[in-house]
């Protein structure tokens, strides 16, 4: 009974924590986000004169969108309680999946569909390591990473798939705009506005929270925990096949090393946005505003003529000090939770 009372108490932080976007910024994390983008911004605008610019904003725009759709997976996974660090390699394998059977004469909306199944195949073959043989999600997802790199390798040959007689259709959603917006974009808005709809009020997505913040008591209440991280965990890399087709159609091309590295500006977004390594709490406008400040910090970089060396250096001690924040954040709820029960 105690366990149930305790999925109950979570499910109001849940509430509390995870409110509509105009509540969403009044939350300090993400207001504070916001702040530092706005000042990164004002600052950058005296640095250089090409950072106020539709073409400098436009390319920031379309260099996180399309990895804000894995941000998103990933921000859902960290809410449940686990990890992935294979998106990068799963997003690479769409591209070469997608592209192989386009190549082999297959018309590139089945071949993009057969590249987002199989992604989602890598995804279920991962949640079956973690719930069924019970190994963590960092091991399997880690181990993964590498095979699926393998395995764009190997289907390959460690040549890059030239892909440039696709059909204008396809490439439309790479390349073209709507508007004058990028069609990338538009899709990203969609992507962000639905699932941060479904994880305030889909049943389904609020027993991922409850799954997060205390799986035993979860289970007790009824969840059944090892399915919802399932569903998390192939929902992960759907979205990363997904952004790979997106890729594909961008670049006209599929390279069997496309995506190395990635997942650290995923994890560092989702994490700097809110979402606790030790799952439970997150939410889809904290890990956006995460990208978009990396992107910022990277564009910052580019037109400062920053070393490539040092620009990686800086990302990594970005990571490391959001999830030092994170850190000790959880360190002090968990140091109040335990006063309060005394």
């Amino acid at each position: 009974m105690s366990a149930v009372n305790e999925t109950a108490r979570n499910a109001g932080s849940v509430d509390a924590s995870s409110g509509g976007w105009l509540r969403g910024l009044g939350n300090m994390r993400e207001f504070g986000l916001l702040l530092i983008i706005l000042a990164l911004c004002v600052v950058m605008s005296f640095a250089s004169p090409y950072f106020l610019t539709w073409t400098n904003f436009r390319a920031m725009l379309l260099s996180f969108s399309i990895e804000g759709i894995v941000v998103v997976g990933m921000t859902v996974l960290l809410i449940v309680g686990a990890i992935d660090l294979s998106v990068g390699s799963v997003v690479c394998f769409a591209m070469v999946i997608g592209g192989s059977f386009f190549l082999l004469g297959l018309d590139p909306w089945s071949a993009s569909l057969i590249a987002i199944a199989a992604s989602a195949g890598i995804g279920v073959l991962m949640a079956l390591c973690v719930t069924r043989i019970g190994l963590h999600s960092f091991i399997v997802s880690l181990a993964f990473m590498v095979i699926v790199r393998g395995l764009c390798l190997a289907i390959t040959g460690g040549t890059p798939l030239s892909l440039f007689s696709l059909p204008p259709s396809f490439k439309f959603i790479g390349q073209g705009t709507l508007y004058a917006i990028p069609f990338v974009i538009i899709i990203f808005v969609v992507v962000v506005a639905a699932f941060d709809l479904l994880l305030r009020k889909a049943t389904l997505f609020r027993r991922v929270f409850y799954t997060g913040s205390n799986e035993r008591a979860a289970a007790y209440s009824g969840i059944r925990t090892q399915r919802v991280k399932a569903f998390c965990i192939v929902l992960c890399s759907t979205l990363a096949g997904v952004a790979g087709v997106i890729y594909m159609a961008r670049f006209g091309a599929a390279t069997p090393t496309f995506g190395m590295g990635m997942e650290l500006n995923i994890i560092a977004a989702a994490v700097i946005g809110g979402a606790s390594l030790n799952g439970g709490s997150g939410s889809i406008l904290g890990a956006i505003l995460g990208i978009a400040l990396l992107s910022v910090v990277s564009s910052s970089l580019i037109l400062l003529d920053v070393s490539p060396y040092w620009q990686d250096t800086i990302r990594g001690l970005i990571l490391l000090a959001a999830v030092s924040f994170d850190h000790v954040l959880h360190k002090r709820k968990a140091a109040a939770r335990g006063r309060g029960g005394k």
